[in-house]
C-alpha cells in the first residue's frame, strides 16, 4: 500500500492510519505522486483565498472513492483541524473498501489516556468529552467507555505525584529464553550467564552515582522497578545485593511501591521470593501469558500452566501479598475458549492485578517471519479483549492505565485491572509521563520530566549488555545530563 503526500505535513499520521486497516502489509510513504499504481492511498492539502481544500482518494483492490472539505485558513488549531479532518476521510474511506473499523477510531497514539486528562483539564465536562471523541475520534462506546473509566482511577494515583518526585527503573536485561513473541533487549540465560557477574558489578556502580546525582538535586523517591527481561535470573544473593545497594543509597522515607517482575515462573525459587520478602519490595509480577499448555510452548515459554500456579501458591505461602499476572490475547494457537480459561484461571488464584495485552508483533520478534493472515484474526483478538475487560468487571478489577501500541492485533490495547486500592503505581507514572524516570542498566532509557511542565528530556543506555560493560565510562558521563536538567528546570 502507497501513502501518497500531496502539500502538507501529516505525513505519519496518514501512514498511522493506513497501518491500521491493512495489518502485516508494507506500507510506503511518498511525495513521489506518479506512483498511483495498484492500491494506494492520496492525500492533498491546497490553501488559498483564506481556505484550506482537504482531498482524500482510495484506490484498494481497483476500486477508488474519494471525499474533500474546507477549513478556513483562520479556525481555531488550524493544523489539528486538517489532521483530524483528514483522519476521519481516511477512516472512513478505508473502512469502506476493507471492511474493517478499528474501534479506536483515529487515535494513532500509545497514550490516548493523557488526551482524556487534557480534556478535564481543559474543564470539558463528560458529556462534552464522549461527544468529542465519539464524533471527531470516532471512537466505539466500548473503547470511550474504558478510556473514561481509565482516566478517572488514573487520576486518583497521579495525585500522589509531587513536583520533586522520581521513579527509579533497575534493567535486568536476560531471560531463561527469548519469547517468539518478545522484541525487547533480553538475552537467553545460556549464550549471557558469563556476562551477569559483570553487568551486577557495573549496575552497582551506576546505582551508586545515580544516587549521589540524585542527593544533590534533592529529588524524592516514589518507586522502584525491576523490569527486563526477567530480573529473578539472577541468582538470589545477586538479587540481594542489589536490594541492599538501592536501600543504602537512596532515600526511602517517600517511597510508595517498589516493584519486582519475576515474569518467567521456571526463574522463581522460594530462595528469590524469601530475599524478596524480608525486603522493601511491595508487588511482584508471575506472568504466564496463557495458561494453555500448546500455547506456552508454541511460543518458546519453557514452563507449564501448572508451573505458574505452583510458583503463584509459592509466593503467597512465603506473604507475598501483591501480585500482577500478565495475559496476552492473541498468542497462535490460542482459542478463544482457552483464552476465557485462561482469564477465568486467573481470577480464581485472586491476584491484586491482572494485565491483558494485545498480541503485538514487533519486526525484532521471531513471530514477525509468521504468515501475514495471522496477523488479521483480530475479531478474535477483540472478543478475547472483550471478555477480559466484562469479566474481570464482575469481579471487581478495574481498569487503572492503558497503552497501545504499534502492529498490535486489532488496534487493540493492553490494559492494567486491579481490585481497589492496588493500583501499580509506576505503570501509571511511565505511560502519563507523569515525572521522571531514572533508568539503570543496558536498555535503560532515563525520561526526564520538567517539574510543572510538560519538557521531555530522553537520556539513553547502551542497548545490548556487552556494550553497557564495554562503553561504561559513557554511561556513567551521561548521567550527568541529569543534573544538567534540573538546573535548567528546577522543581
Amino acid at each position: 500500500m502507497i501513502v501518497l503526500v500531496d502539500g502538507h505535513k501529516h505525513h505519519y499520521e496518514m501512514e498511522c492510519l493506513t497501518m491500521m486497516f491493512f495489518p502485516g502489509e508494507k506500507i510506503t510513504t511518498t511525495t513521489d505522486l506518479s506512483q498511483q499504481d495498484g492500491d494506494y492511498l492520496y492525500t492533498r492539502l491546497r490553501e488559498g483565498e483564506g481556505i484550506g481544500q482537504l482531498f482524500v482518494r482510495a484506490s484498494v483492490g481497483g476500486t477508488s472513492a474519494e471525499e474533500g472539505m474546507e477549513i478556513p485558513l483562520d479556525a481555531p488549531d488550524y493544523d489539528r483541524q486538517c489532521e483530524r479532518d483528514f483522519g476521519r476521510m481516511v477512516y472512513r474511506l478505508l473502512s469502506a473498501a476493507t471492511g474493517r473499523a478499528p474501534k479506536w477510531g483515529i487515535l494513532t497514539g500509545i497514550r490516548p489516556i493523557k488526551l482524556f486528562h487534557q480534556c478535564v483539564a481543559d474543564g470539558m465536562t463528560e458529556e462534552e468529552i464522549r461527544r468529542l471523541f465519539t464524533q471527531e475520534m470516532l471512537l466505539s462506546p466500548g473503547k470511550l467507555d474504558l478510556a473514561i473509566q481509565t482516566q478517572k482511577n488514573e487520576q486518583k494515583v497521579l495525585s500522589r505525584s509531587t513536583r520533586d518526585s522520581f521513579s527509579l527503573y533497575i534493567s535486568i536485561p536476560f531471560c531463561p529464553s527469548r519469547c517468539h513473541y518478545c522484541s525487547f533487549v533480553s538475552h537467553s540465560i545460556d549464550r549471557a550467564k558469563k556476562l551477569m557477574p559483570e553487568y551486577v558489578s557495573r549496575l552497582v556502580e551506576e546505582l551508586r552515582y545515580t544516587a549521589k546525582l540524585v542527593d544533590q538535586i534533592g529529588i524524592k523517591l516514589k518507586t522502584v522497578y525491576f523490569g527486563g527481561g526477567t530480573p529473578t535470573t539472577l541468582t538470589a544473593e545477586q538479587l540481594q545485593l542489589l536490594i541492599d545497594v538501592i536501600k543504602e543509597e537512596f532515600d526511602f522515607s517517600h517511597l510508595e511501591e517498589y516493584t519486582i517482575e519475576a515474569g518467567r515462573p521456571d526463574t522463581i525459587t522460594l530462595e528469590k521470593l524469601q530475599v524478596i520478602k524480608n525486603s522493601d519490595v511491595t508487588r511482584i509480577s508471575i506472568n504466564p501469558q496463557t495458561l494453555n499448555d500448546q500455547v506456552l510452548e508454541a511460543v518458546g515459554r519453557r514452563h507449564t500452566a501448572k508451573d505458574v500456579i505452583d510458583k503463584f501458591h509459592m509466593a503467597r505461602e512465603v506473604g507475598i501479598d501483591c501480585i500482577n499476572m500478565d495475559l496476552i490475547a492473541g498468542l497462535p494457537g490460542d482459542t478463544l475458549d482457552s483464552f476465557r480459561r485462561s482469564v477465568d484461571g486467573l481470577i480464581a488464584l485472586g491476584p491484586e492485578n491482572i494485565t491483558v495485552h494485545s498480541l503485538s508483533v514487533k519486526r525484532a520478534a521471531d513471530l514477525a517471519k509468521v504468515d501475514p493472515e495471522f496477523l488479521r484474526h483480530g475479531s478474535l483478538v477483540s472478543d478475547m479483549v472483550d471478555y477480559s475487560q466484562r469479566v474481570l468487571a464482575q469481579h471487581d478489577y478495574h481498569p487503572y492505565y492503558l497503552y497501545r501500541q504499534k502492529n498490535t492485533m486489532d488496534n487493540l490495547e493492553n490494559v492494567g485491572y486491579c481490585r481497589p486500592g492496588q493500583e501499580g503505581l509506576y505503570n501509571v507514572y511511565i505511560m502519563d509521563e507523569t515525572h521522571s524516570i531514572l533508568a539503570v542498566g543496558a536498555g535503560g532509557v532515563t525520561k526526564l520530566r520538567e517539574p510543572g511542565g510538560s519538557k521531555i528530556q530522553r537520556v539513553f543506555n547502551f542497548k545490548f549488555p556487552y556494550e553497557y560493560l564495554s562503553r561504561f565510562d559513557q554511561v556513567i558521563a551521561r548521567k550527568d545530563e541529569v543534573t544538567k536538567f534540573y538546573e535548567t528546570y528546577p522543581f
